[in-house]
């Protein structure tokens, strides 16, 4: 149910729960997650009431949307107020020598220009602990695939509303988190034609996948 008053996205309410299903299989019951462009809040409410022992970080690089998350996840302990972060600020303004064992970020690369994916993946593998992940979930275009009708027709219309815009070639993504020090280590499919990729720092897991 959406508290009243506070912005809502129908898409996060559908893809919350079969992320919170991938996430609980990444990560151990006390985790700490830094989550990049938290948007409505309702991710970061809803992982953090089913996964009390995980601490949540949301940020946003707008910051009018900073007081709409932070009264959706009022009285979530394990929620800490928002943050404002424009991923393209580099470092990032976080506090220092702070790291965290995942680093979310969900429908944020197919909105933003090229360069934003360049940035997450630097910015990540500066926040991740050792054995960290970096979790990346949307729309991809996978090479060797066919992609789906709907897809095919989101890209078009991201395009015509900013030609910076897009769905992204996941080998490209790929190579600008290696170009970081990440590696691909899992690709989950997801409902609606979306993927859930997890990266970690290259020196502590095996070789890139596909």
């Amino acid at each position: 149910m959406n508290p009243a008053g506070l912005p809502h996205s129908p898409a996060a309410e559908r893809n919350r729960e079969p992320i919170l299903q991938v996430l609980c299989g990444l990560l151990p019951p006390a985790a700490s997650v830094l989550e990049v462009a938290s948007g409505t809040g309702q991710h970061a409410a809803h992982f953090a009431a089913a996964q009390p022992g995980w601490t949540w970080q949301p940020t946003e690089a707008e910051a009018a949307a900073l007081p709409a998350i932070a009264a959706r996840c009022a009285g979530l302990t394990g929620v800490r107020p928002p943050l404002p972060l424009d991923v393209m600020l580099q470092p990032w303004p976080l506090p220092k020598a702070e790291v965290f064992d995942a680093v979310f970020c969900a429908n944020l690369l197919h909105i933003a220009p090229w360069p934003t994916c360049t940035a997450l993946m630097a910015g990540a593998a500066r926040q991740l602990a050792p054995r960290g992940a970096l979790v990346v979930y949307g729309p991809f275009f996978v090479d060797g695939e066919t992609p789906s009708p709907g897809n095919l027709a989101f890209d078009a219309d991201l395009r015509s509303r900013d030609p910076a815009w897009g769905l992204r070639r996941l080998a490209k993504v790929a190579d600008e988190a290696r170009r970081a020090g990440l590696a691909l280590v899992q690709r989950f499919d997801m409902p609606a034609n979306n993927l859930m990729l997890v990266f970690r720092l290259r020196q502590n897991r095996g070789e890139q996948i596909g």
